[in-house]
């Protein structure tokens, strides 16, 4: 029993004071709590710039905005001409080579035309007999001498002659292939004894002085294009770019493309060749005061089109997105009707993943 009494007595005594404690533990408490507000100041500040996402801005201004229609051209020579034998023949001569360039008028080859010099020979011959004896008959007649019938021969038989000399004269014309227009020899098809007949070709002359893009539109714009449009024509091949303006606009409507032609004047240059291939922008509307931001801010999401904007919401700088309507593309730039207004910061950098509300910083 003595020991026992002993044990119990030890126990007690090593047994902690609970009050003691509590007043140890709040002690505690109060030193971790300052020592948190501490660390609050300086740590929180750097978690919050970590978490927000830069960013760079514009501002939507008004500015004006074309509505064009893009379609590819062809360049072509206004005055592009295959020229041709007006008569059948022997070609005993050619003139001129690739590359010449040549007047209008111009003889570019001949025809053999032996036959028809000598019978203008002939004619040139009989003529001057008919002119004289239609010259002594006049006189006779003017004094009254001889009949009338012999002064109508004579007159009737001097002027056949002259027609046919005037026929063979044309003959001998159409033996000679002539440039029609100014310009230059593109393409020579015959050689010296071949035979050469009307309707075959035998030269191509250029006038690369006068061009023009031919194309056709789709007839959903058949309403919109009008002479005197404004076109900006793109050149690969000449890596060239340039303005124009439309000269021409056909009324009809091809049944199988269900487009209709254009032809755009373009101005004479060396390095414009015909049968070029031009891209053309055709300008058929401009706004004066558009609401426009670059196209590759405008995102699709779930089907819509929208874009971000910063603006301040409980003064800290948020990104909302605005759902937009885009009603035309051109030079990079796309016009909205809705979603956006003027002074709006729309975000052109940091636009990506970005969630309506998200804390930002420029």
């Amino acid at each position: 029993m003595f020991i026992a009494a002993i044990a119990l007595i030890v126990a007690a005594c090593g047994k902690p004071d609970p009050k003691a404690q509590l007043e140890k533990l709040r002690a505690e408490q109060a030193s971790l709590a300052k020592q948190i507000a501490e660390l609050e100041k300086t740590v929180t500040p750097d978690s919050i710039k970590v978490k927000l996402k830069e960013i760079a801005v514009a501002e939507v201004k008004p500015q004006k905005f074309d509505h064009f229609v893009q379609t590819q051209g062809m360049i072509e020579a206004v005055d592009n001409i295959m020229v041709s034998a007006k008569s059948a023949g022997v070609l005993t001569q050619v003139f001129v080579r690739e590359g010449d360039a040549v007047l209008k008028g111009q003889t570019l080859a001949q025809i053999d035309n032996s036959l028809v010099l000598r019978g203008i020979e002939e004619l040139k011959s009989g003529l001057e007999l008919a002119k004289t004896v239609f010259d002594r008959q006049k006189n006779l007649w003017d004094q009254k001498i001889g009949t009338e019938i012999q002064y109508l021969q004579a007159k009737n038989n001097k002027e056949s002659t002259e027609r046919r000399l005037a026929t063979l004269n044309e003959q001998l014309e159409m033996s000679k292939m002539k440039s029609p227009i100014t310009g230059t020899i593109d393409a020579v098809n015959i050689k010296i004894g071949e035979n050469v007949a009307p309707g075959v070709p035998a030269f191509r002359v250029i006038n690369t002085n006068d061009l023009k893009i031919t194309s056709k539109i789709s007839e959903a714009y058949v309403n919109n294009i009008k002479k005197g449009d404004r076109v900006l024509i793109s050149l690969s091949d000449a890596d060239r770019k340039f303005d124009a303006k439309v000269t021409f606009v056909g009324r009809n409507i091809d049944q199988l493309t269900r487009s209709f032609p254009i032809e755009v004047k373009v101005p004479s240059a060396t390095d414009l060749r015909p049968n070029m291939t031009a891209v053309i922008q055709v300008i058929f509307h401009s706004e004066p005061a558009a609401l426009c931001v670059p196209i590759n801010l405008v995102q699709d999401v779930n089907g819509q089109k929208v874009v971000y904007v910063a603006e301040m919401d409980g003064g800290k700088l948020v990104a909302r997105k605005r759902v937009v309507e885009v009603v035309g593309v051109y030079n990079n730039l796309a016009q909205l009707k809705t979603g956006v207004k003027a002074g709006d910061k729309v975000i052109t950098v940091g636009y990506q993943g970005l969630n309506d509300g998200e804390l930002v910083k420029i």
